[in-house]
């Protein structure tokens, strides 16, 4: 039977959105496998292309007779393209999705951007034959050209934007003068780079003997031949950033170059300041307020070795290093390394992949592991590194649990407490600075009736409305408004009114409560535009407000030095969702908080107001106690066959109509049924839950279903996701019907 291969040619310089099909000639049928590179005859003159298979198949998409064959396979040595096509393909298959899908998350900046140019103009001719030129365009009234001749007289050489702004010159005028001969226009091609801040250079710190180990012992192992991957565990405060540095210096140093993975934009700005003030120029940043030319550029310099760090979410991860030698990865415990879209990778995963193609090096940084981390730690797959003190010396902050249950019997009915509010009031007489923390993950303010109890939802979205300060009503997920609603749909009720708790509303009691207060905010609404985490940070580490107001954003690696006083607000909401990881998240964000005070001369307090003060995570964040926490928590893992203790493959289906995915998703769970071994114990068996609406059942006017495969061995649900996908491939759907699949999810809402 004949076999055919699509193909991406030259993928370096082409749009990754068009595969050429070849036919596979026979001695080549054996070896070759999707992801390959070969040469290929491309063109009318069949000019010899390297190129990457995305797919072998029986299918011919084209006339047969038209069809080229494929020339050889490449074998020659491994350079960066190559690497990037392996870990496109190892995503494919550990993750899902379409081979295409793979290569745009891998090449994401690979379109042609025009790169920035800068332009001079100068005189192309003598002295003399220039002053005579002047004197014949003033007869002809030629004013233009006589300006721009008299400046570059004057000057030899001028900016292009020069000339044609303030000398009001046209480009026209300027090709007519280059066009005799009169002027050169020479244009030099840079690289865009988004660093704007000229930092003043820093000499390196001295490092405490368990920051030493730790450097010592990473390199000691790389210089051996024997790089890994290692968890960096240190309580808030002890110093890990530092670490970061020495070892990306020692890893420069050795003439290789290095990754570092920051959760969000918002920790940007504090950790690239630090990295440039020591790797001045060799430092970039990547993320997703930088301008597709930038992102581009970024790119062309790293291939280039124009620069020896990244820094960047976890996009950066795919910057086409070709000497790699370290990936750092902090706050490792992130759900944002998790991709949201197909193929749904997660960065930790994906970097040690990268890094066994470089032999490379991978720290994970957390004081806050996560489960899974610690759980390879505790395995011996990750080989672990303690930083146990802090480096200012001083002892964790003090904390406080406040029962808000016990604050409403007594009266207080207001969002602060007691304690916190006396606590406020001691920082701002003392002019130290607080940070107010508002747990929202997982809820939303929504409007009802109070009378009928009817919520106000999306019709497209299985999702209420939120109620925004102009009295409008949006969705969230659709984007779908409305005016405010005067009277209940329902029952006619003119008892509107909505259920807020969010960083406006602290802020405006705040302010009621003390008037003379300084309030900086900072949500998804004050940092909509770029550049607008880095002015929020640098204003209040200038001490330009008395109180930054935020959600998890604030609480994450920042170092404030005068910030005394940290207030955790709502706790225990994030408590309340229905997800699995949710004591893990609600125990790291609140470890977190509690860790942005005392971190300068001054000791620290904490203040976490929750209505369930006894709940374990609750009361092993307040003692900062991972240990614990882990403990208890891995039982409750180990117990209900939940990652890390085993894997778990979530199946998306998604569906125009609500009986025709319900459907689907039942076939798919029937099918996924196969692949249970009777046989074995039912502890190893695998286990098929569901499947049913997701938690958010609809979106945009698309139905949402899913089931739960879980079972001990990654590579057994590899196979279950295999299965379905030809299964799904066999068949002709309906229109707006797909299939997603999401390994260990982050959540299962």
């Amino acid at each position: 039977m004949t076999r055919y291969a699509d193909v991406i040619i030259d993928i370096s310089h082409e749009k990754v959105d068009r595969p050429f099909q070849y036919r596979i000639p026979e001695h080549m049928r054996e070896t070759l496998e999707v992801g390959g590179c070969v040469m290929a005859p491309f063109g009318r003159g069949n000019t010899l292309r390297r190129g990457y298979v995305t797919d072998i198949t029986d299918r011919c998409a084209y006339d047969p007779r038209k069809i080229k064959d494929l020339h050889s396979i490449v074998t020659d040595g491994v350079g960066v393209e190559d690497r990037q096509i392996r870990l496109a393909r190892w995503i494919r298959r550990s993750y899902g999705g379409t081979m295409i899908q793979a290569l745009k998350t891998v090449l994401p900046a690979r379109r042609a951007v025009k790169k920035a140019e800068h332009k001079k103009v100068r005189l192309a001719v003598t002295r003399e034959e220039g002053i005579s030129l002047l004197g014949e365009c003033r007869r002809k009234k030629q004013n233009a050209r006589a300006r721009l001749l008299e400046e570059l007289l004057r000057e030899g050489e001028l900016p292009y934007e020069l000339v044609t702004g303030k000398l009001m010159v046209s480009p026209a005028v300027i090709r007519g003068l280059e066009g005799q001969g009169t002027v050169h226009v020479e244009v030099t091609q840079t690289f865009r780079n988004p660093v704007k801040q000229q930092a003043q250079g820093e000499a390196a710190r001295s490092l405490s003997d368990e920051q030493q180990d730790a450097v010592d012992r990473v390199m000691a192992d790389y210089d051996n031949g024997n790089p890994g991957t290692y968890l960096l565990q240190g309580i808030t405060g002890s110093g890990k950033t530092e670490v970061y540095i020495r070892l990306a210096q020692e890893t420069v140093r050795r003439g290789r170059q290095v990754i570092v993975l920051i959760p969000e934009i918002a920790l940007t700005y504090q950790t690239l300041m630090r990295f440039y003030r020591r790797f001045g120029d060799r430092v970039s940043v990547l993320n997703s307020t930088l301008s597709a030319g930038e992102r581009y550029d970024q790119c062309e310099r790293a291939r280039c070795g124009e620069i020896d760090v990244i820094i960047g979410p976890r996009s950066a991860l795919f910057v086409p290093f070709p000497r790699l030698g370290l990936i750092l990865m902090d706050e490792e415990h992130e759900a944002s390394y998790k991709s949201e879209s197909t193929p749904k990778y997660h960065a930790r995963e994906t970097a040690v992949y990268l890094a066994t193609l470089h032999g490379a090096s991978v720290v994970l940084g957390s004081a806050t592991p996560s489960m899974e981390a610690a759980y390879r730690a505790r395995a011996g797959i990750y080989r672990q590194l303690f930083l146990t003190k802090r480096l200012t010396g001083g002892s964790l902050p003090q904390v406080y649990t406040v029962d808000l249950r016990e604050e409403l019997r007594q009266g207080n009915r207001s969002i602060f407490s007691r304690k916190l509010q006396q606590l406020l009031e001691e920082r701002l007489e003392k002019g130290q600075q607080s940070m107010l923390f508002i747990n929202r993950r997982g809820y939303a303010g929504f409007v009802s009736c109070r009378v009928c109890g009817h919520v106000m939802k999306c019709p497209h979205c299985d999702v209420s409305l939120s109620e925004h300060r102009d009295g409008r009503l949006v969705c969230h997920y659709c984007g779908y408004e409305t005016p405010g609603v005067r009277r209940c749909p329902s029952c006619g009720s003119p008892y509107i009114s909505g259920f807020r708790a969010g960083t406006q509303q602290i802020e405006e009691r705040l302010k009621e409560r003390f008037p003379a207060v300084r309030i900086l905010r900072m949500d998804a609404d004050t940092t909509r535009t770029k550049d607008s985490h880095e002015q929020i940070l640098a204003a209040f580490a200038a001490g330009e407000a008395d109180v930054l107001v935020g959600t998890q954003m604030i609480v994450k690696g920042h170092d404030f030095p005068n910030v005394t006083l940290v207030g955790v607000l709502a706790a225990d909401l994030s408590l309340s969702v229905g997800d699995y990881r949710a004591g893990e998240r609600t125990f790291q964000l609140l470890t977190q908080a509690a860790g942005r005070a005392g971190r300068g001369s001054e000791p620290g307090e904490v203040v976490i107001q929750t209505y369930q003060p006894e709940h374990y995570a609750v009361v092993y964040a307040a003692a900062q106690d991972y240990r614990g926490f882990y403990q208890e928590e891995i039982l409750f893992r180990e117990m209900m066959g939940y990652p890390p203790a085993a894997h778990m493959l979530a199946v998306q289906v998604y569906a125009a109509s609500e009986e025709q995915g319900g459907a689907l998703a039942r076939q798919l769970a029937r099918r996924a049924g196969e692949y249970v071994d009777e046989e074995q114990p039912i502890q190893k068996r695998m286990m098929i839950v569901g499947p049913a609406p997701a938690g958010i059942g609809k979106v945009n006017d698309i139905y949402r279903f899913v089931f739960y495969v879980k079972d001990g061995s990654y590579d057994r649900l590899i196979e279950v996701k295999d299965g379905l996908e030809t299964w799904m491939g066999e068949r002709q759907m309906p229109r707006q019907t797909s299939l997603q699949f999401d390994f260990d999810p982050m959540n299962t809402l």
